[in-house]
């Protein structure tokens, strides 16, 4: 069954955009570019055949238990983080993984970390060569731009089934290149650069319905080597008017060495 859901795409302008965030030293204060709220068609990734797969659409949806039952604090961080490497070690044929961020969002006004809800990928092409570079150092970055590498994110549901907004992804292959557009990300402290998408109504979004802590979608955001950065966003949709439980994820952001 198709369903609908609200996005909130970028606007072409004649300038650079930027968000500015924890602006003003305020945590979770955010500055937003201008935002174009558009009524999108969603196939369901759980009644769609074939599903999608990271190879061809730069996204997959999988199960993938964990140990950690509580994200507060960093005691759980290294058992995650071995679980998460094993799996893409396995899933993705990567031989050396970096997991460097997890980020827990909350669909709460009050949270620190809210959903994202803009169409974005996390990096442009000269993001993930800087963040590169921060991550390994000059020599090692050097080292590892001569071969085959790749920024991918884990997104898990946390304590609940999510039934309020579901993270969405446009197919790659339904993406003119005209749509992208840079947009800098300005921190109190550093400055970094990601891509927000433009609307067209060629764009084919699909989600997977009510997926619950159990379950995993693994997505490419940057790769050397020509896998396309997919574009995601928090949807806003509800699954089950019923259902009052507030969205939980975690993100985990990895670096993969293949």
């Amino acid at each position: 069954m198709t369903r609908t859901a609200t996005v909130n795409y970028h606007v072409h302008k004649p300038y650079r955009q930027a968000f500015e965030l924890d602006a003003g030293g305020i945590a979770g204060n955010l500055i937003s570019p201008e935002l174009a709220p558009t009524s999108v068609a969603l196939a369901d990734n759980r009644a769609t055949s074939p599903s999608v797969t990271f190879a061809s659409d730069a996204v997959e949806f999988m199960p993938l238990k964990t140990l950690v039952r509580d994200f507060a604090g960093d005691v759980w961080k290294p058992t995650y983080d071995a679980e998460l490497t094993a799996m893409l070690l396995d899933r993705l044929g990567a031989r050396e993984v970096v997991v460097f961020d997890h980020t827990v969002r909350m669909d709460d006004p009050d949270a620190t970390r809210q959903p994202a809800r803009n169409v974005h990928s996390d990096y442009s092409k000269d993001g993930a060569e800087q963040r590169l570079t921060d991550l390994l150092g000059v020599e090692a970055a050097e080292e590892w731009a001569q071969g085959h590498y790749a920024f991918v994110n884990v997104w898990r549901p946390v304590e609940h089934p999510i039934n309020s907004a579901p993270l969405g992804f446009v197919r790659p292959s339904s993406v003119d290149p005209s749509d992208w557009i840079l947009l800098d990300l300005i921190y109190p402290d550093r400055k970094g650069q990601i891509m927000g998408l433009v609307g067209n109504p060629e764009h084919e979004w699909v989600y997977q319905s009510k997926m619950t802590p159990d379950e995993v979608a693994v997505f490419n955001i940057y790769d050397n080597q020509g896998l396309p950065s997919i574009a995601h966003s928090a949807l806003d949709m509800v699954e089950d008017p019923d259902v009052t439980t507030i969205r939980k994820s975690i993100e985990s952001r990895t670096l993969v060495r293949y």
